[in-house]
């Protein structure tokens, strides 16, 4: 299986704050995650501090052994 997450950050931010913005989700999402079977098909969109949907993170079958994550969800974070 892998985990995928991703989050669209917004690079007029101020770096200080993509960072804080970003550790901020995965502390939360972390925390969260054994609320979940964490099988395939498992997932959740992801929100920053406003609220507004930023990615998303999935569980999904692996592709082969020690291969990443290569597909794209379409979230333009919008």
């Amino acid at each position: 299986m892998q985990f995928l997450l991703e989050v669209t950050m917004d690079p007029a931010q101020p770096p200080e704050e993509r960072a804080r913005e970003l550790g901020r989700i995965l502390r939360y999402w972390g925390g969260n995650l054994h609320h979940y079977a964490l099988e395939p098909g498992d997932g959740s969109a992801v929100h920053d501090s406003s609220y507004r949907e930023v990615g998303r993170w999935s569980i999904t079958e692996a592709t082969g052994t020690g291969t990443t994550g290569t597909g794209t969800t379409g979230i333009d974070g919008a």
